[in-house]
């Protein structure tokens, strides 16, 4: 109520700064300009007040009355007038941010909106300007993500269709090498599926809780971890080395897991070179860092501060491939800033490690 009253709660402190400051200098300057016109007007004509009539000093009362109104009618015009255009080119950009929001009620994404100062009206638009851009962008990811699913759906689905109508026809019988192509087209419709439960699983993560924290012993939480990949690592012949010290950490056991998860997969799916991946858990004063390192293709400079963008993709060829989505890393930094932690990454040639750091309250 005592915000309302005051009107703090409809302008910003700066923007209503500036109306009272130009109301001010517009009262105070045609006020001036006014007492200097009127007390000129009234030396001139009380010049000869000594030898006035009664007559004559009721005309001069008259005709400092008539001034006086003259005088202030006027100062309230002009100074009505060049307040309306100053506050109205003040609110013009307010004006073009409902315009362009109403834009987007209809589907579509304005252009930027032209803004200079640093006032909180200029910051808003800015804000707003670098929004729309984000939407665009990420639309534009899941159209193409959409399109490219749809592209890599249908060369395995007509695969298989071929091949099951050969057998089926008795054009061709079965036999190894048939089977493992089989086998290798179900296996990137599977890829395909996973991407396309990454994408349910971010827009799930807007309103994913992250109360439901319970304290974790990080060393074995990590090793429990990895068995999962175990048969992973095997296939493609890739050692691993563990080195993960003690220490309790309260965290989401889900989406921690699915982060340290997400990193290790990462690590075995681009994995290229030699030498093991290694894992490293190190307990300093109040947080708990996580490392993973493993040898890789040379990831440009220019990417490494966008690899954990939605949908970013290194190289999209390769990564159409392996099966990435540019969802991943993504999710993760989500959920590691939902516990107020950080991620990231280093390399040194090929050689890459991402980490991660948890407070540990």
């Amino acid at each position: 109520m005592l915000q309302n009253k005051w009107g703090r709660s409809f302008l910003p402190r700066r923007f209503l700064f500036q109306l009272t400051f130009i109301n001010i200098i517009i009262i105070v300057a045609f006020v001036m300009f006014s007492s200097w016109a009127i007390y000129n007007t009234a030396c001139t004509l009380a010049d000869g007040l000594t030898s006035m009539t009664a007559q004559k000093q009721s005309q001069f009362q008259a005709t400092l009355f008539q001034y006086l109104w003259l005088f202030s009618v006027s100062a309230v015009i002009v100074g009505s007038l060049i307040h309306f255009y100053l506050t109205k080119k003040m609110i013009q950009p307010l004006k073009e941010l409902i315009q362009s929001t109403k834009e987007m009620k209809k589907g579509q994404y304005p252009s930027s909106i032209y803004v200079k100062g640093d006032g909180e009206v200029s910051e808003l638009i800015r804000h707003f300007n670098d929004l729309v851009q984000q939407l665009e962008t990420n639309e534009q990811h899941r159209t193409n993500l959409v399109s490219d699913l749809s592209h890599e759906f249908r060369t395995p689905l007509t695969n298989l269709n071929g091949y099951l109508l050969a057998l089926q026809n008795g054009v061709m019988e079965g036999d190894k090498k048939l089977y493992q192509s089989l086998y290798a087209e179900s296996s990137k419709l599977t890829q395909l599926v996973e991407q396309m439960e990454q994408l349910k699983e971010w827009d799930d993560m807007q309103a994913y809780s992250f109360y439901e924290k319970e304290p974790i012993d990080m060393q074995e939480f990590i090793e429990r971890s990895i068995k999962i990949f175990q048969w992973s690592l095997k296939k493609k012949h890739i050692d691993i080395e563990i080195d993960a010290h003690q220490g309790t950490a309260v965290i989401n056991r889900t989406s921690i897991s699915q982060v340290i998860s997400n990193l290790i997969d990462n690590a075995i799916r681009y994995y290229e070179g030699a030498g093991p991946i290694t894992i490293k858990g190190e307990k300093n004063a109040d947080e708990y860092k996580i490392s993973i390192t493993g040898p890789g293709r040379k990831i440009p400079e220019k990417d490494k501060e966008r690899i954990f963008e939605r949908f970013y993709r290194v190289e999209t060829s390769r990564s159409r491939e392996f099966g990435g989505s540019g969802l991943g890393l993504a999710i993760s930094k989500e959920i590691i800033e939902r516990h107020h932690g950080k991620i990231g990454v280093h390399t040194e040639g090929h050689i890459h490690t991402f980490w991660l750091i948890i407070p540990f309250s």
